[in-house]
């Protein structure tokens, strides 16, 4: 039984092999050192496992115009959004052409080693607009970039240790893992489910409704930097733990994590999720209404309209599952949507993030229809904490 090659053909592995990891910290300990942002960290650690492939260390110049322009690499594999090492500026003067540089993280902890192959022009007003679809500083994805540096360094990199107190190290499963997995589990179709949020009714509904089509099902949250008011991950990982165990058949399902930082740009990302999770290994991706979408920057279903730009079947390979709005609607007695319920919004249960999270404040549950009473508890200790 065989599982969906990865994308561009082959599993990349930048992580460099127990053996060798010595011989290149040595050599790091005389090279200079830049310190990476928590995104470029989360980048070097995706890149490293090979939930990025096929990119083998940070974006080229050419690379990184064509996926702004193109959403795909110079070479025309699809790809959505830049991968880009962009130091402070008074560092990146300091750094030259072919010269290795060893990378840290905030503590001074060598990650790995970067070959350094083309130093060239963030060009943020070629990214911006055409990555986020808008250039307001409002938009957390904008911000991030503009506060990067104003050069780029491309080039293979060589990963010894890409996080050194990663999250959730028992659920943090790198590709090869999954796959794995899959493999011992007999499962060759299997649905990814990209989350940042803690999953309620209408979530569970889309879930296993992928599950009714596949042999499993990847509850794949992203632990990631994400923004300061999303929902910590060790409490959304509570209530999907909470989930798995009570609602799902565990036979069938698995609980793993990724380490992306968010870039909330809508409808790019919900491609990016898609090829990474080709990566590791799923045929089939749910994207759902406002996919990694922000504030009012993206229509409701852009991230579903931008996959007809693409030869899906050839040039992505997933079978993308798009699930319209969802709610618990009282006269049906069910999750449903517009496809499948007669009834008007009267009969809806879907109360607004606002009041969702007043109900926490004040330690009630949210109804039953639109959260299980696990995942509230959960949801009202986190809330009456902050």
């Amino acid at each position: 039984m065989s599982l969906i090659a990865p994308h561009g053909g082959k599993l990349i592995n930048r992580v460099v092999d127990a053996n060798l990891a010595q011989s290149v910290a040595k050599e790091a300990a005389s090279l200079p050192a830049l310190v990476l942002s928590p995104r470029e960290q989360f980048d070097l650690e995706m890149i490293g496992i090979g939930a990025f492939s096929p990119l083998q260390g940070f974006q080229g110049q050419a690379d990184f115009e064509s996926v702004c322009r193109n959403m795909r690499l110079a070479n025309g594999t699809v790809w959505p959004i830049p991968v880009v090492l962009c130091p402070p500026n008074d560092q990146a003067a300091k750094i030259q052409v072919n010269q290795k540089i060893a990378l840290k993280d905030s503590q001074n902890r060598l990650l790995g080693v970067m070959t350094v192959q083309e130093k060239y022009k963030h060009d943020k007003e070629l990214e911006i607009p055409n990555v986020y679809r808008t250039s307001e500083d409002a938009h957390p994805g904008v911000a991030q970039v503009r506060k990067q540096g104003d050069t780029c360094l491309g080039g293979p990199v060589d990963v010894i240790q890409a996080n050194y107190e990663p999250e959730f190290p028992e659920y943090r499963l790198p590709p090869a893992k999954t796959r794995e997995a899959f493999a011992a589990k007999g499962w060759s179709t299997i649905a990814a489910f990209q989350t940042r949020n803690p999953i309620h009714r209408s979530h569970e509904y889309l879930t296993k409704c992928a599950l009714e089509m596949t042999d499993g099902l990847l509850i794949h949250p992203l632990v990631g930097e994400t923004k300061s008011d999303d929902i910590p991950a060790n409490t959304r990982m509570d209530c999907y733990k909470a989930l798995v165990e009570g609602y799902y058949n565990k036979d069938r399902t698995m609980l793993t994590v990724m380490p992306l930082a968010m870039r909330y740009a809508g409808p790019r990302e919900a491609v990016l999720h898609t090829l990474i999770r080709k990566n590791y290994g799923c045929t089939h991706f749910i994207v759902g209404r406002d996919h990694a979408g922000v504030g009012s920057y993206y229509g409701t279903y852009d991230a579903q309209k931008i996959f007809d730009q693409f030869d899906v079947p050839k040039e992505i390979g997933v079978t993308i599952l798009k699930f319209e709005h969802t709610a618990w609607c009282k006269a049906c007695a069910a999750v449903v949507s517009s496809k499948t319920c007669p009834h008007g919004p009267d009969q809806k249960v879907a109360p607004s993030g606002t009041k969702v999270r007043e109900l926490l404040k004040a330690g009630q549950r949210p109804p039953t229809e639109f959260s299980r009473p696990e995942v509230a508890d959960i949801l009202i200790k986190w809330a009456q904490s902050v």
